[in-house]
């Protein structure tokens, strides 16, 4: 400041208080708007990874079996125009649809090959695990596996198939220990080939192919095979019109791909056409909810700044008010409008500095605390970073607007 006597003298009638007020104020509105900000951004991977708890922005439908129906096989199938209005719904992105296999599936694994990846019985040994399959397809894009092995042709050595996730333990806890079997870990069962025997539904085209375990889905509770190998084996295998009406049959489940997981229009729709979806969707209410609550806590974040600012600009205005003579007359000595302002934008620039340095403060110790279990639960954490950049912008703004309006007030003074 070059004319300290003036910064001193302007400032003779401050109301500490009402600076302490707006500090307080502006802290509180910084700390809940930039600290909210920041835990979306700590916790954002919950949202985007595919095992996510809360990652659910797909949906499995079907429509409700009826005793009406048992004996319709076609009942339940959806029409070209149920697909029509289930896509103009605007909380869809898009509709991914079942492909049904036209052939039956049985598939073999040696107990040796069982025996070769565990623990097992090594009497059984030379025994061969049998049992019935049933295989479906879906788009390439609603899948939640790697894509780079997820191909096949009629050259390929072998069928890539994904299971569920719930499949593999059914058999850990269940079949194999009641049949003596090994328990397998994942990487183990895609190590183990199978013995596809795929028969036309009249039994006259019998086809043996090798596959695979490629990958496990949490998405899907069901068998899946490349669409490339269910048109083509659809085709192979049919055998008379029943075969053909099969494979030309509308799909009995879609996928939904949501823009919204968890808006509460769905569900009344849903309920309302006789839908159902598969499996627990809380976690899309989950991530619904959170996002909901992430935003009214930013929204009042920038409520209580908003009204910091006012409660500076109010300050400041009523001690410029106090001083108004002074003012006038320093002025009319010839000081430039700047100087006689300085003293305000000051007090204005350290108010509001100490505000946001308190707050970045307040919000790393508060992240320091919910960042370990935030990770516990899957989530990869941010960079502190976004307070910083959140702060800054948020401070400058403050300051800014209360420069321009001691600037036009000073002014309109001088005027």
């Amino acid at each position: 400041m070059k004319y300290p006597l003036v910064s001193r003298l302007l400032r003779r009638n401050t109301s500490t208080a009402r600076i302490a007020g707006f500090i307080l104020s502006n802290f509180i509105g910084l700390t809940i708007v930039a600290g909210a900000l920041q835990f979306y951004n700590d916790a954002r991977s919950l949202w985007h990874e595919e095992d996510s708890f809360v990652r659910s922005d797909y949906l499995v439908v079907n429509k409700k079996v009826t005793s009406v129906h048992t004996l319709d096989l076609s009942a339940n199938d959806f029409t070209p125009e149920d697909i029509a209005d289930i896509e103009a719904q605007p909380w869809v992105r898009s509709v991914g649809e079942f492909k049904k296999a036209a052939f039956r599936v049985n598939t073999h694994v040696g107990f040796a090959d069982i025996e070769r990846h565990g623990r097992g019985n090594p009497s059984r040994s030379s025994g061969t695990l049998s049992t019935a399959m049933f295989f479906e397809a879906v788009p390439d894009s609603f899948l939640d596996i790697p894509l780079h092995e997820w191909h096949w042709t009629p050259e390929s050595p072998e069928v890539p198939v994904v299971i569920s996730k719930d499949y593999l333990a059914l058999y850990n806890f269940g079949f194999a220990a009641a049949a003596g079997l090994p328990q397998l870990s994942g990487t183990t069962v895609s190590g183990i080939p199978l013995a596809l025997e795929l028969t036309s539904e009249d039994g006259s085209k019998r086809l043996t192919l090798n596959g695979r375990v490629a990958a496990y889905s949490k998405r899907f509770n069901t068998i899946l095979v490349p669409e490339t190998f269910i048109d083509y084996m659809n085709e192979e295998l049919t055998d008379g019109q029943h075969s053909a009406d099969t494979v030309a049959q509308n799909p009995s489940r879609l996928i939904i791909d949501v823009s919204s997981p968890g808006d509460t229009a769905i569900g009344p729709w849903l309920e309302q056409h006789n839908l159902e979806v598969a499996g627990d969707k809380s976690a899309s209410s989950a991530a619904y909810l959170l996002k909901i609550i992430v935003t009214i806590v930013v929204s009042i974040g920038s409520v209580i700044s908003l009204l910091s600012l006012f409660i500076l600009m109010l300050s400041i205005s009523l001690l410029m008010e106090k001083n108004r003579s002074k003012l006038h007359s320093l002025l009319m000595l010839g000081y430039n409008p700047d100087d006689v302002a300085t003293p305000y934008w000051n007090i204005i620039t350290i108010s509001c500095c100490g505000a946001t340095l308190m707050s970045a403060a307040a919000i790393a110790i508060m992240r320091a605390f919910y960042l370990t279990p935030l990770k516990a639960l899957g989530a990869e954490g941010g960079t502190f970073w976004t307070t910083i950049l959140t702060l800054a912008i948020m401070a400058a703004l403050i300051i800014g607007l209360n420069f321009l309006s001691v600037y036009r007030r000073v002014i309109s003074t001088w005027r």
